[in-house]
């Protein structure tokens, strides 16, 4: 698992997936966003997923998976549409939305899943 100390993110993979979000959710809420570089919607969420990362300081994992690279995670968890972000906790799926949202729906989101 490649975490970056500085804004608690990662990059998962297939190969690195059980690892780095189903057993780190049982230390943190981890969210994982399914999306693809093309997507523009994708590209609006991003900033604010990484930003609130940075803020929330390590109490949660942000893992970000590129659904063109990783088609299989996506359809393991039956994503739909890009953006998709799902809450992990304790090795479950919690909890998921889809495509952008404002920053003040995200915290939301967070904040109901968070321990």
């Amino acid at each position: 698992m490649q975490e970056n100390p500085n804004n608690h993110t990662i990059d998962a993979t297939e190969e690195n997936f059980d690892q780095s979000v189903i057993s780190e959710s049982h230390k943190r809420l981890v969210l994982v966003d399914i999306s693809a570089d093309w997507c523009s919607p994708c590209r609006v969420l991003m900033p604010i997923l990484e930003r609130l990362s940075k803020e929330y300081v390590g109490r949660f994992l942000l893992a970000k998976v590129d659904a063109d690279e990783n088609m299989r995670i996506a359809g393991r968890y039956k994503v739909r549409g890009f953006p998709t972000v799902i809450a992990f906790v304790k090795g479950e799926e919690v909890d998921r939305f889809h495509s952008a949202q404002r920053e003040h729906v995200v915290v939301d989101f967070i904040e109901k899943h968070i321990f």
